[in-house]
Parts: structure tokens; C-alpha cells; sequence
């Protein structure tokens, strides 16, 4: 499983990184997503999925 941040889309609500801060970081320059791990590990992909989908711009896409 691999994923991405969109970001164009991103607008910094910082929801993935609050459910998945292994997977996601926040630039210091504007406080949007990016991925530390684009490579989910085993035991991460439900964190990978939750932070998918509660993010409100849809920023986050998951590849299987």
C-alpha cells in the first residue's frame, strides 16, 4: 500500500497527521501534509484508510 498527499488540495486541517503522525508530517513553512513514509508498513494501513477519509479536502489518496 503506498500513499500520497495531494498538495494543491491540502489546506492544512492537520487531521492525518493527528491520526496518523507516522505516516504524515507538517510543513513548517505552511502547516500542510506531507508524507514521511509514502510505503504504509504493516499494522499502519487502517491509519493510512482513517486519515484518507476524514480528510475534508479529499487530499489523500491510497494506492493497494
Amino acid at each position: 500500500m503506498r500513499v500520497r498527499v495531494d498538495a494543491n488540495k491540502c489546506q492544512g486541517h492537520t487531521l492525518c497527521h493527528r491520526v496518523a503522525p507516522e505516516l504524515f508530517g507538517l510543513r513548517e513553512e505552511d502547516g500542510h501534509s506531507e508524507v514521511i513514509l509514502s510505503e504504509v508498513p504493516k499494522g499502519l494501513e487502517e491509519k493510512a484508510r482513517k486519515a484518507m477519509l476524514g480528510c475534508p479536502e479529499q487530499a489523500i489518496a491510497i494506492e493497494e
